[in-house]
């Protein structure tokens, strides 16, 4: 929730007077919970929580990278109350179509046979732990295997220096789509986290278009 993205949203949103919840998923941040008991399914009903909690009206929703895939299996559960989609470096599907093709064949043996395996990251020096049954849960809710029943306008920003989601991703999310309201934008020097002052401002001009008066 303290995020660069999360708390520029809060500012912009209190100088547009537009009401903003932001939250972190279970076993996330200052969420009860271990984070290797998370799954997909149960991150995706915590939005949905939300929304239906602690919001009303017409919402736009924002998702950064795996947050993207949350943020669409909301949108999909809660279609009504969906005005817009913004996604930032959108990972849908990412344990089906992104993380297999980084293994080598000795890793990938290793995580069938243990169901378990620690990667590094350049985001935790600890690495990242994976368990099987994390994949197992998620081909429950892969949303790119057909076309995705969404009208609603959508934004999708992506950093081609993106060393952990291709900005592919956001192209092919944007021909899945059913909406004809989608605008993919390609920052060539952006990164993962479109964190830096230029795409905190590219966020707030996406999202100029998109806020209701």
């Amino acid at each position: 929730m303290n995020g660069a993205k999360a708390l520029f949203l809060e500012e912009y949103c209190r100088r547009r007077g537009c009401a903003y919840v932001r939250f972190d998923y279970f076993g996330h941040g200052e969420s009860s919970g271990d984070y290797a008991d998370g799954t997909i399914g149960r991150w995706a009903e915590d939005a949905i929580a939300v929304l239906d909690q602690l919001t009303e009206g017409p919402q736009i929703l924002i998702g950064s990278s795996m947050g993207g895939w949350i943020m669409l299996l909301a949108a999909l559960t809660r279609t009504p109350r969906i005005h817009a989609l913004v996604g930032i470096a959108a990972a849908p599907d990412f344990t089906a179509d992104l993380f297999w093709i980084r293994l080598d064949a000795a890793q990938q043996k290793e995580f069938r046979e243990q169901g378990i395996i620690t990667l590094p990251s350049d985001y935790d020096p600890a690495g990242y732990t994976y368990r099987m049954s994390f994949f197992d849960e998620a081909a429950h809710h892969l949303v790119m295997r057909e076309e995705i029943a969404l009208d609603c306008p959508v934004r999708l920003l992506h950093g081609m220096g993106d060393p952990s989601v291709p900005w592919e991703r956001s192209l092919k999310l944007a021909e899945r789509l059913r909406s004809h309201d989608v605008t993919v934008t390609l920052i060539k020097d952006g990164d993962h986290r479109l964190s830096t002052e230029p795409d905190l401002q590219r966020l707030g001009a996406t999202l100029d278009e998109l806020v209701i008066p």
